[in-house]
């Protein structure tokens, strides 16, 4: 199974998808926001039919102790916004830390600042997707 996972942010859409058999998640690309989330929606359902994704995995910003704050509301109703746009089921997963974890790791390979701007949020949808579909392998 194609999985998408995105990782929201107010500025950019982190965008990762996985290989075919559904078994590692890599960074595709980063989507900046624009003035109208129907159109920022519309691009994710073009990269959900190019890439041939049969679900999207929206990462959830719980807080720290696993509750649903203001940023996981927000991303929930977002996500519930694209399920009306997209053809494929949208899901939910647990995203807490992707982006320390994502920081700490392009610190390890060297990229200053600037670069890693460029490539956290899509670095970050990967993590958390790479998370959901190892969960979903060791509960199925």
């Amino acid at each position: 199974m194609r999985a998408l996972g995105l990782d929201l942010g107010s500025r950019r859409i982190g965008v990762a998808v996985s290989d075919l058999s559904g078994s590692l998640a890599s960074p595709l690309t980063t989507v900046h926001r624009s003035k109208s989330r129907r159109h920022d929606h519309t691009t994710i359902a073009r990269i959900v039919v190019d890439e041939e994704a049969e679900v999207v995995v929206v990462g959830l910003p719980l807080s720290l102790d696993g509750t649903l704050g203001p940023a996981a509301r927000a991303a929930t109703k977002e996500a519930d916004q694209l399920s009306s746009v997209v053809a494929v089921p949208v899901e939910m997963y647990d995203e807490r830390f992707t982006t320390a974890t994502a920081e700490r790791d392009l610190r390890e390979l060297g990229l200053d600042a600037r670069r890693q701007r460029s490539v956290v949020d899509k670095t970050a949808a990967a993590i958390m997707l790479q998370a959901w579909l190892d969960h979903r392998r060791s509960t199925s």
